[in-house]
């Protein structure tokens, strides 16, 4: 078999290329390649010097993935880097696309690096749950410097190849990626400039602040709770520092990956690194199908929901035109969006001049007779079936065919809505999450009879805003909100018999969720939930179990953060939440009413009630086909709900638990409480019966 690295000879220049496509990423191929090919260049007299450089569109990318948790075949990419260190001719690595983890761990194995301005380096793996395991942490704080280094490694973003210069890491920049490098290259040989191991110095460890580390530390045991590697990212660049050599210092990040590599958050984070690809796919939409082209999007409403939405596509680059029928409510959401803007480039992320090419792309209007040539158009309307369809019966007679018409609802059914237009095809449900504009996910719903090509362009579109896109079918509540519904009930009922909305949110919280329900309630404001319960009231079950409490805090007036009271009271000018005395005596009163006994509830009942209730409903969703796979719920619950990344979601965590055990668990509090919300799903119990998890789940 050939070898996906080859060497070529320009003048005396030996360019050594990988070429492993897409990424060049390092298998064992490229590893062995890059060994053979500088053995062969070190060999022959003709070469005075070596550039190393990736074919195609990116310098190397970083590890194989697929070799993760597999035993490592030689040779390891610390033999790789040994080998170009001890090179007796320059050795120039010329990077261009992105040279992210071992590939940058490979650039400072060069004794010189290059780049073109629009290269990136970085060293990602922080965000696989690990940390750079061929000597990243102890290389790039001698380079970089130390507080470099920390923000880079823990953080795991890229550098642009401008500030990389600036920062040590890459020694100039080329206009022309080979040929730059080739000249970079003979003039080396031609001033006999010495031959660089960032190995054998110090370099920049001594001008280290020793008391930085203890300072990312605890920032990072906020930002990033309950998170190993971060940690274990410090640890190894202090390492650098303090280690007696270079070699200590490789051995002790050896170490600290190793206990990444073998820790179950290291799991979960790649699983959700490959979920956030795999739910790009649909299976019964061929590869291929074809999409319609979107160059301009209508937008109706211009509150927090349709402003934010329209940010997503003004950031694109696509133009906005949208609609609020009364002028005092578009200014105002016009003045929102604008205010969002200049507060961004206040913080540097974007300039002055950029906020004007944003806004420029925007066009307000009051009238749906300016909105009909719009591509796409994305209802952002109060949730309420009866006013989105008569939006959408407008939108039918307005919109120029071949336009999609979606819908931003949470929980309504998207086939309803189409059924009052002449082209259900084109309708389909863009459920975008708050505050739209910074939220990640966004959870397509098709319709009955959505077409593939309109979920196709709507996946796609995604992507092209910024997204990561889960497509989800239709019933009440979708993927996320129909989970979410048991996950609340089960968190009031905990509160109904004896714990405290503090308690089951300290638990929820210490888990890893960004917050609470309670919490979660005061932020999105508890008369939204009010308006949906009493709807759902209507047609409640008779004889099934409902909690008022909810109820009762939002007739008392408290609406969460927006009224400074709701689960909690909060103090003028914060959104920290205390616990309320009110709150306190509603409860024990609410409990006694509904012939409760009230109890100590433990810790570990309050987690497996409401972690298990998400999971329960989850396979429930699975054996309908709401959901493709397993993993479309847990991205859907880490990129919408703050479910901890490191635990993988709801249905990573139970395979982790493993099934039998959640089983067991879920008969258990079946049998206490009777409610239809406990009973094991189908599909979990025949997952059980078969030895099987929901990670090998095909339907």
């Amino acid at each position: 078999m050939s070898s996906p690295v080859v060497l070529e000879k320009r003048g005396a220049v030996g360019v050594i290329l990988v070429q492993n496509p897409p990424v060049n990423a390092l298998s064992q191929a490229v590893r062995q390649g890059l060994r053979d090919r500088l053995a062969e260049a070190l060999a022959d007299d003709s070469i005075t010097a070596v550039v190393l450089a990736g074919d195609g569109r990116t310098f190397i990318a970083g590890a194989d993935i697929r070799e993760f948790g597999k035993p490592m075949t030689a040779p390891g990419l610390n033999e790789v880097i040994q080998d170009y260190e001890n090179a007796t001719k320059p050795v120039v690595a010329a990077i261009h696309g992105t040279a992210l983890g071992g590939g940058l761990e490979t650039a400072f194995a060069a004794h010189y690096r290059v780049a073109v301005a629009k290269g990136f380096v970085g060293l990602p793996e922080v965000k696989l749950g690990l940390l750079p395991g061929a000597g990243g942490t102890q290389r790039l704080p001698r380079v970089a410097g130390v507080e470099t280094a920390l923000k880079m490694i823990t953080s795991g973003d890229m550098l642009p190849a401008p500030l990389a210069q600036k920062a040590g890491i890459v020694d100039a920049i080329v206009d022309e990626l080979i040929p730059g490098a080739c000249a970079f290259a003979e003039k080396l040989v031609a001033d006999g400039a010495p031959l660089k191991v960032i190995s054998r110095s110090r370099g920049k460890l001594d001008e280290a602040d020793k008391g930085i580390f203890d300072k990312f530390r605890a920032d990072l045991a906020k930002k990033a709770r309950g998170v190993l590697a971060p940690q274990n990212c410090i640890a190894a660049v202090e390492a650098s520092v303090t280690s007696d050599s270079f070699e200590a210092g490789l051995k002790r990040e050896g170490e600290l990956f190793m206990e990444l590599m073998q820790s179950p958050q290291r799991a979960a984070q790649i699983h959700a690194f490959f979920g956030e690809r795999e739910v790009a796919k649909i299976p019964d939409i061929p590869k291929g199908t074809p999409t319609r082209e979107i160059n301009s999007c209508a937008i109706l409403g211009c509150g927090t929901m349709g402003g934010g939405i329209a940010m997503n596509f003004l950031n694109a680059g696509i133009p906005v035109t949208i609609l609020e029928l009364e002028q005092a409510a578009l200014d105002r959401g016009i003045g929102i969006i604008r205010r969002n803007y200049e507060n961004s480039a206040k913080r540097g992320r974007f300039t002055m001049e950029e906020v004007e090419k944003r806004m420029g792309l925007l066009t307000p209007t009051t009238s749906y007779d300016d909105i009909g040539q719009a591509d796409i158009v994305i209802e952002a309307v109060f949730e309420d079936m009866e006013i989105k369809k008569q939006v959408f019966a407008k939108l039918d007679a307005v919109m120029k065919p071949g336009a999609i018409l979606a819908s931003n609802t949470s929980t309504l059914d998207i086939d309803e809505i189409a059924s009052v237009t002449k082209r259900p095809e084109d309708v389909i449900g863009t459920h975008f999450f708050s505050p739209a504009n910074v939220m990640k996910l966004l959870e397509n719903v098709r319709g009955a009879k959505s077409s593939p090509n309109t979920i196709q362009t709507v996946m796609d579109l995604g992507k092209r805003i910024g997204k990561i896109c889960v497509l989800a079918g239709n019933c009440h509540g979708f993927i996320g909100n129909r989970m979410l519904h048991p996950y609340g009930r089960q968190a009031s009922f905990l509160v109904e018999e004896g714990a405290q909305p503090e308690d089951v949110d300290r638990v929820l919280y210490d888990f890893g969720l960004a917050m609470g329900p309670f919490a979660m309630g005061d932020l999105a404001g508890l008369d939204v939930g009010y308006r949906v319960r009493q709807h759902q009231l209507k047609t409640w079950p008779q004889g099934r179990r409902y909690s008022s409490l909810a109820d009762k805090v939002v007739e008392l007036g408290r609406h969460g953060q927006k009224t400074g009271a709701g689960w909690y009271r909060y103090e003028e000018g914060s959104r920290v939440p205390l616990p309320d005395p009110v709150v306190k005596e509603l409860i024990e009163k609410n409990s006694a009413e509904a012939g409760i006994k009230r109890g100590e509830i433990s810790d570990d009942e309050i987690l497996e009630r409401c972690m298990y209730a998400l999971v329960n409903e989850g396979a429930k969703i699975l054996e309908e086909g709401i959901a493709i796979r397993s993993v479309d719920i847990d991205i859907t619950y880490m990129n919408g709900y703050g479910f901890p990344k490191h635990r993988g979601g709801p249905m990573h965590y139970a395979d982790y638990v493993g099934l039998d055990k959640v089983l067991e668990r879920i008969r258990h509090y079946y049998e206490q409480s009777g409610e239809d919300d406990w009973k094991p799903a189908a599909l979990i119990e025949k997952l059980v019966a078969e030895g099987k998890s929901f990670a090998d789940f095909q339907r």
